[in-house]
């Protein structure tokens, strides 16, 4: 029995039960089910490494992944591990309406990886292959429908150790140009046990994880397909594209499977709460969901308390969800909330926290009070800081950047020093969130630099945005919040999208809301058009993008009044 010292993603998958009826079940596109036991996970990742192999891929090359099914994603991914070749997951489609746009992110991924080969699929090979007119250091683009027809050669895989290359996951991009986090075979050990292990969710051999969660994103590759591998979980995959043309089809594969583990961002808990009906209820059994992790973005109080009241007539119990802390730089995760405990949530004075205390108040003031919700405790094993802006430890209760080490941390950006060496500082990754600690449990409140400074006060743009989402009218999860220099001083600026007949009206009603709930007056209120804003491909909204266009001004808004012919 290998020790989880020397463990890497090539033995924990060699080391998987040999059982027929345990391994992955992949939902396509089509809606059809294929499954691949865990023996058979393993033969045909050995059988397309011997094909990456033949097609001259080496120990140490980067294979470009732009593969939207998730059974074709997960067996390439795996084939090229196991091969020895690096991994770089990308979002296979263009999610905007910018098809250059989201090229010349293609573009900055594959030359920034160095990859030689990318693989994609018929369906999105026509948009693919324009790199091939690029500066990048690709070679061959190849179809993966293609790539993998029949036997390989003979193949001999290579000896991989901990400290190899993993894979390569680019950040999202939502503060600045995506990154390539280097993620080691140690790190994905590290992360994966802790988030499985009793510090986790406890893993139980009946445990059936479902996810539509992307694959190109750190969430959905490493908490429902690695995590999975190392932790002999079985796995239901479906992809994020059935989730976004029916939301009900997550909670029904709960249903069908009978999940018991679960994850989704703030946004797809809200989205069901909206969208379910009481019929669409009443069919649905979600007793057996155990664990419903909910994180990558922030977390709303309200959010899932609404969820957790309308699907408790399908069985659903509010101590199974577990919020957390993570980001790619740290692999995954970095903080769980108790398993099967309920959620903590810190009902603190809006006035303090300007000033950098989280001071609770009494159950009387909490209408008036920022609710944030407990994202857990570190993994053990990992070490979390929050300090101040002189890298002094703040106290309880006191916010501050938080800092993370441990086995789970990255070594750093792929070909970027200057970014690694910005990152981690002496021995500490400085991740540029904003939270405090109280009983033990963190609580994320921001980000240093979308901080909105106005009068000495500071103003997270999260609660801002969240306010502002709750208007009628306003397109829910699409307000951005940020400041700009007037008269040497900063001024707020709001910009929500929502349609060209509430316009005039919302403008007024963003302002006043703003002015009631912040003691703010908004400089300037932005109207725009819906699918306008700039998002990650993870959908996260881009504040410094937004701010870049309504400064030069190139945001798009709906007229100041309504003509009429």
């Amino acid at each position: 029995m290998r020790s989880e010292d020397d463990l890497t993603l090539v033995t924990a998958l060699a080391r998987l039960p040999r059982d027929e009826d345990r391994g992955f079940r992949f939902i396509g596109l089509d809606r059809k089910e294929r499954f691949f036991s865990f023996s058979a996970l393993e033969a045909e990742a050995y059988r397309r490494a011997g094909h990456l192999a033949a097609l001259g891929m080496q120990k140490g090359d980067r294979v470009a992944l732009i593969i939207p099914e998730p059974h074709e994603f997960v067996l390439s991914f795996l084939g090229a591990v196991v091969a020895g070749v690096v991994p770089v997951p990308i979002f296979p489609r263009a999610s905007f309406k910018n098809v250059d746009a989201y090229v010349d992110v293609l573009a900055h991924i594959v030359a920034t990886s160095g990859a030689r080969l990318a693989l994609c699929m018929q369906g999105n090979q026509e948009v693919v292959e324009t790199l091939l007119g690029r500066d990048t250091s690709l070679e061959a683009l190849m179809t993966a429908e293609r790539a993998f027809v029949g036997d390989p050669p003979a193949f001999t895989p290579p000896a991989i150790v901990p400290d190899d290359l993993c894979f390569l996951q680019f950040t999202s991009g939502s503060t600045s140009h995506p990154k390539g986090v280097t993620v080691s075979h140690a790190n994905v050990v590290a992360n994966t046990t802790a988030m499985v292990g009793p510090g986790g969710i406890d893993r139980r051999d009946d445990d059936v994880a479902v996810s539509w969660l992307p694959l190109f994103h750190d969430m959905g590759l490493i908490g429902f397909v690695l995590a999975t591998v190392v932790g002999n979980i079985n796995a239901v995959l479906m992809p994020t594209e059935l989730f976004g043309r029916s939301p009900a089809v997550w909670l029904e594969a709960i249903t069908k499977y009978r999940g018991t583990l679960t994850y989704a961002p703030n946004f797809a808990y809200q989205l069901v709460t909206r969208r379910l009906r009481g019929k669409d209820i009443s069919e649905l059994d979600l007793s057996a969901l155990r664990v419903a992790g909910c994180g990558a973005e922030p977390i709303r109080a309200q959010t899932l308390l609404d969820f957790a009241e309308a699907l408790a007539p399908a069985g659903f119990r509010p101590e199974a969800f577990l919020p957390s802390y993570g980001m790619a730089e740290s692999t995954l995760a970095i903080t769980f909330h108790d398993v099967e405990a309920p959620i903590v949530v810190d009902y603190v004075d809006p006035g303090a926290m300007k000033q950098g205390r989280a001071v609770p108040v009494d159950a009387a003031r909490r209408d008036d009070a920022l609710a944030l919700v407990g994202c857990g405790r570190p993994f053990p094993g990992h070490a979390v800081r929050v300090v101040g802006e002189d890298g002094a430890e703040r106290g309880e209760r006191e916010v501050g950047e938080i800092l993370v080490r441990g086995p789970s941390v990255t070594r750093g950006y792929f070909a970027n020093p200057d970014a690694t060496a910005a990152a981690l500082r002496d021995g500490w990754l400085h991740t540029g969130d904003l939270g405090y600690f109280a009983d033990g449990e963190l609580f994320i409140c921001g980000r240093i630099k979308d901080l909105i400074i106005i009068r000495g006060a500071n103003h997270h743009p999260q609660d801002i945005e969240w306010a502002v989402s709750d208007l009628p009218g306003v397109r829910r999860g699409n307000v951005v919040a940020f400041s700009v220099m007037r008269d040497g001083t900063e001024a707020l600026v709001v910009a929500a999208e929502a349609g060209s007949t509430d316009a005039p009206a919302l403008r007024q009603a963003i302002a006043q809301t703003v002015n009631r709930g912040f003691g703010l007056t908004p400089s300037h209120v932005a109207v725009c058009p819906v699918g306008t804003l700039p998002k990650t491909t993870s959908g996260k909204v881009q504040r410094r993008k937004t701010k870049a266009a309504f400064e030069d001004g190139t945001l798009v808004e709906h007229a100041e009044k309504i003509t009429t012919a």
